[in-house]
């Protein structure tokens, strides 16, 4: 764990309990003296340090040393625009990408995307437990559209992962991409999409929706 996040209040003198002392005192086998690092949602951007004074049986109380302006993120801001697949499969990767360093998610409804119900709460909820194990300061930003007319409308910037002969280069670095729902785009889909730049990674393997998103925001953030 890079730091602990938490709903409160700055606080000088600050007492954790219930699943924080658990986790701290019996998962992290913390002592007195110890150095905990704390963020808040408040203000995600300051890193506080707070020294272990005293432990009980039931909760640990802290003093803080030191604050400090510390932002974690990546040297690229990433967007992705994603055709909605199955929510399992995109709740499966959202602490990955959040590790790797994408900025920001788009969820369009495509023509073989699935009828699910996006719940940004609980994937807040994943992200938070991802950015205190990897030290990121910021949420991976979330917002729908409901087709990708509407989207490439807003962003005609963007490029887009399909299968064609253009390989994606090492090195490439663009800001927006579309990635399609399991199947691909369909025909009208890809009529509409043939002004865009597309291109394909270098492998004969036909990917997943969700290996495609992690395959691409490695190669272009990383």
């Amino acid at each position: 764990m890079i730091y602990l996040l938490l709903d409160e209040k700055k606080q000088e003198n600050l007492t954790l309990k219930g699943e924080n002392f658990k986790y701290l005192v019996k998962v992290r086998r913390h002592n007195v003296e110890d150095i905990i690092n704390i963020r808040y949602k408040e203000n995600l951007k300051e890193l506080h340090s707070y020294k272990i004074v005293e432990i009980d049986g039931r909760s640990l109380e802290l003093q803080l040393i030191t604050s400090e302006l510390k932002e974690v993120r990546a040297n690229k801001d990433l967007h992705i625009a994603w055709c909605k697949i199955d929510l399992k499969s995109i709740e499966k990767v959202l602490p990955s990408l959040s590790e790797i360093g994408v900025a920001k998610i788009s969820f369009i409804s495509c023509d073989r995307s699935q009828n699910i119900k996006l719940d940004f709460k609980r994937f807040e909820r994943i992200l938070e437990a991802s950015m205190q194990q990897c030290g990121r300061s910021s949420y991976i930003e979330f917002d729908t559209y409901k087709n990708i007319t509407e989207f490439i409308e807003k962003f005609p910037e963007t490029k887009v992962f399909d299968f064609c002969d253009n390989t994606l280069k090492d090195g490439a670095n663009f800001q927006t991409v579309l990635i399609g729902a399991e199947g691909g785009f369909s025909k009208n889909e890809k009529e509409f999409l043939s002004l865009q730049e597309v291109f394909r990674l270098d492998t004969p393997m036909v990917l997943r929706s969700e290996s495609a998103v992690m395959a691409v925001a490695s190669k272009v953030v990383l």
